[in-house]
C-alpha cells in the first residue's frame, strides 16, 4: 500500500427513474428500486453477518499495512493517539450514516441512490462518477502490490514482460473470483482476513515482554520535523471508505438488522487491528524514526520474532492485497448494476450472470479500466481519483442531512439518534478536514480531477441524450420498495 502525498489514497464509488422524458425522477417519491435477478437467472444466496463484516473490514483497511508512516511522521504518541482518536471523528460519523442510509434504502447503488433521492438525477450520476472512478482506480493497485512482494521471491516479475504478464494473470484471476459469486468473496474475505491477521496478533503477544512503556509517549526523535500532511493522510487513508460497501446493500440477508451490527463490529475490529500492532510494536522496538515506513512491520517482526514471522507478515500482505480487490471491485460492480437499476447507466449494465447471478458487466468495465491504469504510473491519477472522492464524500454528507430534513417521514430501521442540528455538527467536522485536504493538493490534481468531473457531467448529458432519442434502452418497469 502506498501513501498519497496530497490526497490519501485508498481505496471507492439513485433514484427509480420510470418517466419516458430524460433522467428525472420525482423528488417527492420514497420508492427505491430492488436488485433483483432476471427471471432466467438463478436466486443468489444473500450475504450474512460474518461476511459482511469482513467485506467492509477489507473495503477499509485488510490490517495494519501502511499504518506504519504515522509514526515516521510524527512518533510514537501522536500515531497512538491518532489511530484512537481518529475513529471519533471520521470513521464513526461515516459508518453511522452508511447504516441509516443503507437500512432506509437498500438496494444496490448506494451513495449514488442518496444522491440523487436528495438533490436529483444530476447529483446521482455525478457522485456515481466521483466514487466509480476513485474505486477502479485504487483497484489497480493491488495486483501491482502483489507482483511487488513476489519479485522479491522471483527477480524476473521486476521489470519486463514477465512483469507485464504477471499483473495481467493475477488480474483477471481475481476478477474471476469475484465472477464466482458475492457469497464466494465473503468468506473468502473471512478466511483472507483471518490469516492476515494472524502474524499481527502472534508478533504482538511476543513483543509483550520487551515492551518498554515510555517508548509510548515519545514525540519523536529531536531534529525530526513533525510532516503533518503524511500524517493525516495516513490516518485518513487507512480509516476511509466505510460507505463502499452500501453499494451492495441489495445483496445482504436482512439489511435492516446487518448492516448496522455489522458496521459497528467492523469499526470496532478495525481499530484494534490497527492500534495493538502498533502499541505492541512501537513499545518494544526502537529504531530510527525514518525507518517507520510502509511496510516497517514485517522488519519489526523479524526484529521481535526472526525471518520466519518477517516472511509469514510479508504473505499476509498478499493476502490482504487480495482481500482488498475483491472487496473494493464488489463495490465498484454493484455500483454499475445499482446505477442501471435507477436508469443513470442503460439497462444492459445491470445484466447478470446466468450461472452465478453476478453483475458481470460490472465486473467487466471494472476491470478493463482497472488493468488499463495498471501498466500506467497512476500517482497524479491516484491522488486525483481520491480528490474525486473527497468531493463525493462531500456530496455525501450535504445528502444525509438534506434527506433527513427532505423526508422526515421515511422509514429508517436504523436512525443516528440526533437531530439535524446535531447531525450536521457531525458531517462538518469531517468535511472540515477534507476541504483541508483537498486544499494541499497540487495543481496537477486539481486539473485532472476538473477534467474528470467535466467528464462526468458531459457523461450525465449524454445518457439522457440517448434516453430522449432512444439510442440505448433504460431500465423503467422497476421493483421498488422504501426501507
Amino acid at each position: 500500500m502506498e501513501i498519497q502525498s496530497n490526497i490519501p489514497s485508498p481505496g471507492q464509488v439513485k433514484q427509480a427513474q420510470n418517466d419516458k422524458t430524460g433522467l428525472q425522477t420525482s423528488p417527492n417519491s420514497l420508492e427505491l428500486p430492488v436488485t433483483t435477478a432476471a427471471k432466467a437467472t438463478p436466486i443468489s444466496k444473500k450475504l450474512t453477518l460474518i461476511p459482511l463484516i469482513f467485506l467492509i473490514y477489507f473495503e477499509v483497511a485488510g490490517g495494519p499495512y501502511g499504518e506504519e508512516p504515522a509514526v515516521q511522521a510524527a512518533g510514537p504518541l501522536f500515531a497512538i493517539l491518532g489511530f484512537l482518536i481518529f475513529p471519533f471523528i471520521w470513521s464513526v460519523p461515516e459508518a453511522l450514516i452508511t447504516a441509516e442510509l443503507s437500512t432506509a434504502f437498500p438496494g444496490n447503488g448506494g451513495f449514488v441512490i442518496w444522491a440523487e433521492r436528495a438533490f436529483g438525477p444530476f447529483w446521482g450520476s455525478l457522485m456515481g462518477t466521483w466514487k466509480f472512478l476513485s474505486g477502479v482506480i485504487n483497484i489497480a493497485a493491488f495486483p501491482v502490490l502483489c507482483i511487488d512482494y513476489l519479485e522479491k521471491i522471483i527477480p524476473a516479475l521486476e521489470s519486463g514482460w514477465p512483469r507485464y504478464v504477471a499483473i495481467l494473470v493475477s488480474t483477471l484471476s481475481l476478477s474471476f473470483l469475484n465472477y464466482t459469486g458475492l457469497t464466494i468473496v465473503g468468506y473468502a474475505a473471512v478466511a483472507l482476513g483471518i490469516v492476515s491477521l494472524s502474524p499481527f496478533i502472534l508478533m504482538s503477544l511476543i513483543a509483550i515482554p520487551k515492551i518498554q512503556p515510555h517508548r509510548w509517549i515519545s514525540l519523536g526523535q529531536k531534529g525530526v520535523k513533525k510532516d503533518w500532511n503524511l500524517f493525516f493522510n495516513c490516518l485518513f487513508w487507512n480509516l476511509n471508505f466505510w460507505d463502499n460497501v452500501s453499494t451492495l446493500a441489495g445483496e445482504v440477508d436482512n439489511p435492516q438488522k446487518n448492516f448496522p451490527l455489522a458496521l459497528m463490529v467492523a469499526v470496532i475490529f478495525t481499530c484494534l487491528a490497527y492500534l495493538i500492532p502498533l502499541i505492541a510494536v512501537t513499545g518494544a522496538v526502537s529504531v530510527d524514526q525514518s525507518r517507520w515506513e510502509t511496510g516497517f512491520h514485517a522488519e519489526a517482526a523479524e526484529i521481535i520474532a526472526g525471518k520466519w514471522l518477517k516472511v509469514w507478515l510479508e504473505i499476509g500482505a498478499v493476502l490482504s492485497a487480495i482481500g482488498l480487490f475483491e472487496a473494493q471491485l464488489s463495490s465498484s460492480a454493484y455500483q454499475v448494476l445499482g446505477m442501471a437499476n435507477i436508469a443513470i447507466l442503460p439497462k444492459f449494465c445491470a445484466n447478470r450472470s446466468k450461472k452465478f447471478n453476478t453483475p458481470f458487466v460490472g465486473i467487466l468495465i471494472s476491470t478493463v479500466i482497472a488493468l488499463a491504469i495498471s501498466y500506467m504510473n497512476f500517482t497524479v491519477i491516484i491522488s486525483s481519483a481520491n480528490f474525486l472522492y473527497a468531493l463525493g464524500m462531500l456530496l455525501e454528507f450535504a445528502s444525509f442531512v438534506w434527506l433527513r430534513k427532505k423526508m422526515p417521514s421515511l422509514n429508517r430501521p436504523y436512525r443516528v439518534p440526533m437531530r439535524i442540528p446535531g447531525l450536521i455538527i457531525m458531517c462538518l467536522i469531517p468535511s472540515s478536514f477534507l476541504i483541508f485536504v483537498m486544499a494541499i493538493a497540487t495543481k496537477t490534481v486539481f486539473l485532472v480531477s476538473g477534467v474528470m468531473t467535466v467528464a462526468g457531467m458531459g457523461w450525465f448529458v449524454f445518457m439522457r441524450f440517448c434516453k430522449s432519442k432512444k439510442l440505448l434502452e433504460f431500465s423503467e418497469n422497476l421493483e421498488i420498495h422504501e426501507g
